[in-house]
């Protein structure tokens, strides 16, 4: 029958009835024999088109969502990405895929992690393992930076090629897994010890669900979602979405090449980006600002008052190494977990303005290292962010007398 399937409007109007069929109770696998022997395959920009008519008609956005999962079932192995274009290294979309090659290697270690929780007794303690899975868990938090740059970053830019319903459904979806990540975190840390019995029912009823969420979202996006990016937005738009990820941040990946569309487009925004930015006592360039900062023998990190990484100095002695995949992650997750409650008080003790620093030093492979916290507040004394100042003061911890005359250290 697929011969009379030979044209877009006449896909998308069968596409809508399979997709409404799952509504009514009808199985994933079924619709894909269904897909198999009427059309064999779907371009992927008429999914989003039959999702968006859907709900234009009147399907609520919910329904959708709540169906979304096995839509994406029944679809798979069945979306023609044959038009999918190609994309440069550095491009966001090179980065967004990047990223979701680094997630899977971390959910390829959780499940060799519960390979190893097969090979002990029932009621033999796990807690080893819970601990390295914790870690991990930690770690894959930073999936919120990827999905809040697809939101914030690229939505607006469907949206204004008025395409609506789709994004609003996987932005959804996002949520969804960014509450299955909470409740597992939540879940690890509830647990000083378990039973291999006890870490496999937290495998069946929460991280095996979390896992398969996150990989079929990576479906979601590149099978459908980026290549009909790619076939809307101009190549200004992607530039204006690559100069604002940084501030943002990364998921486990950081682009390392430049990515350059056009000369013409970065020389304009080049131009716009040189202006000084005027201090209330003097003003910097962002060259000098940056190489100033950069020259302080200290390294130097600012989380903002949502708890977010926003800045770090990146001298050349730095005491613990810093990457871009840190920044908008929350600085809770870049602690191990056996301290998280000590960074929770401090950032608390800030906020509620019961302190306004907190000072330690650590003895650090023969180094004497000092760590200092402190509040950053306005001129109205509300709460704006905390600094870390971190120093190797080894040296200047042997000092005894004055220093009068001119010597060079190095």
């Amino acid at each position: 029958m697929s011969e009379f399937i030979n044209n877009s409007r006449k896909r998308v109007d069968e596409l809508k009835k399979l997709i409404l069929t799952l509504h009514d109770n009808a199985s994933a696998e079924d619709v894909k024999k269904e897909l198999t022997d009427l059309m064999g395959s779907v371009p992927y920009g008429e999914v989003v088109q039959a999702e968006e008519e859907l709900i234009s008609e009147g399907l609520e956005r919910e329904e959708v969502l709540k169906f979304c999962d096995i839509h994406t079932e029944a679809l798979k192995g069945h979306i023609d990405t044959s038009m999918k274009k190609s994309v440069p290294e550095g491009h966001p979309v090179d980065t967004f895929i990047n990223e979701n090659k680094a997630i899977q290697k971390e959910i390829d270690k959780l499940h060799h992690i519960f390979h190893k929780v097969n090979s002990k007794n029932a009621d033999e303690d796990a807690t080893d393992l819970l601990k390295e899975m914790h870690t991990i868990f930690n770690g894959l938090m930073d999936i919120d930076k990827h999905y809040i740059r697809k939101e914030n970053l690229i939505f607006p830019y469907l949206e204004k090629n008025d395409i609506t319903g789709p994004p609003m459904v996987m932005w959804g979806k996002d949520d969804e897994i960014r509450g299955f990540l909470k409740s597992s975190i939540e879940l690890l840390q509830s647990q000083p010890t378990v039973t291999r019995e006890e870490l496999e029912g937290f495998w069946d009823l929460m991280f095996n669900p979390t896992i398969k969420a996150i990989e079929d979202m990576f479906y979601k996006e590149e099978e459908i979602l980026f290549p009909m990016c790619l076939d809307t937005l101009t190549e200004i738009e992607w530039y204006e979405i690559y100069t604002q990820s940084d501030e943002i941040g990364y998921c486990l990946y950081v682009p390392e090449k430049e990515w350059k569309p056009d000369i013409s487009i970065t020389e304009q925004v080049q131009e716009n980006q040189d202006g000084k930015i005027k201090l209330s006592t003097g003003s910097f360039t962002v060259e000098e600002l940056e190489s100033m900062l950069n020259s302080i023998p200290q390294d130097i990190t600012f989380v903002d008052k949502d708890d977010k990484v926003r800045f770090f100095s990146h001298g050349k002695d730095r005491i613990f190494e810093r990457s871009k995949a840190i920044l908008g992650r929350e600085v809770q997750f870049c602690h191990p977990p056996s301290s998280v409650h000590i960074v929770n008080q401090i950032v608390n003790d800030f906020k509620t303005a019961k302190q306004d620093e907190a000072v330690f030093w650590i003895n650090m492979g023969g180094k004497l290292i000092h760590i200092a916290y402190y509040a950053v507040r306005n001129n109205k004394k509300e709460y704006l962010g905390t600094v870390e100042i971190t120093q190797d003061i080894t040296e200047t911890n042997k000092i005894e007398g004055e220093r009068r005359l001119l010597t060079y250290d190095k």
